[in-house]
């Protein structure tokens, strides 16, 4: 292949990702400076930048204080974080010992955590919610939390099993030999070395858990202090009152609030996640 062809092909592959990059990035930044604008503003010219004298940052108070943004971002903050850490606390020494040790029925319970990346949430949905009802857990924080945790357990361990079955046994031989019992040889030498993966399931699971809303909106809907309302639903209900009262600067101003913690928690952890990935693909 001559040298013209291949800087050619380097600029078709060039041109395509800065289109592709454009495509997703603009509509982000619409809603960004669109959440600064008045409601006849957007009407007029959707699509046009606002002038300084034109800002109206009193969207984002609207949406932070009147719509309850606030008590929403408190529930999804409290929430992630409670799920988040019990995944990983629940999935590691699970993992670990699928990994590790040959049990009775150990690739059987494996073979369940695999299955329950393939059954759609629409299926286990009615008796969750009976479930959570006979157990008085409808409509509360721990309630979500207990199924977000379950529903996030079968991707950490089928990440983890990778890492720590691509772990050298001589390690673990050698902190037997010094003494170590095997929650110790655990806690302080082998899951140190699978950071990476533990990194990623908490990236992966935080995304998901932050942005969830069919188990959010089935399980806590029926709440109407919003005492346990996460933000995808506070957003919903945004967007709802802005189709009746053309209030779509608020609505964009939650947009905004949802979706910048994701960016940020991609934006500078973006290197652990494609190191977790790749080592995942090289180890698993």
């Amino acid at each position: 292949m001559s040298a013209r062809r291949v800087k050619l092909g380097r600029g078709f592959i060039f041109a395509a990702l800065v289109a592709y990059g454009v495509w997703v990035v603009f509509p982000m930044l619409w809603v960004a400076y669109s959440s600064l604008k008045a409601d006849a503003a957007i009407f007029r010219d959707a699509f046009s930048l606002p002038g300084l004298s034109e800002l109206h940052p009193e969207n984002y108070t609207h949406a932070w204080r009147e719509a309850g943004f606030g008590a929403y971002f408190l529930n999804s903050v409290v929430i992630t974080a409670a799920a988040v850490t019990l995944i990983l606390v629940l999935g590691a020494p699970a993992a670990y010992a699928l990994a590790r040790f040959r049990l009775p029925g150990g690739r059987a319970a494996y073979g369940l955590f695999l299955a329950g990346l393939m059954i759609p949430a629409q299926l286990s949905i009615i008796p969750l919610f009976f479930e959570l009802r006979a157990a008085g857990l409808l409509n509360t924080r721990l309630g979500l939390i207990l199924v977000y945790t379950a529903n996030g357990l079968p991707f950490a361990v089928f990440i983890l099993t990778g890492f720590f079955r691509a772990l050298p046994r001589s390690l673990h031989e050698a902190a037997m030999m010094d003494g170590c019992t095997e929650w110790t040889a655990f806690r302080r030498v082998m899951l140190p070395l699978a950071r990476p993966g533990l990194v990623t399931v908490a990236i992966f699971q935080f995304i998901g858990v932050w942005k969830e809303y069919f188990y959010a909106f089935m399980l806590t809907g029926g709440d109407s202090t919003g005492a346990s309302r996460t933000l995808p639903l506070g957003l919903a209900n945004l967007s709802i009152t802005a189709q009746y009262r053309s209030d779509y600067g608020s609505l964009f101003a939650g947009i905004v609030l949802v979706t910048v913690p994701i960016l940020l928690v991609y934006l500078f952890l973006q290197r652990h996640i494609v190191k977790g990935i790749a080592a995942g693909a090289l180890k698993g």
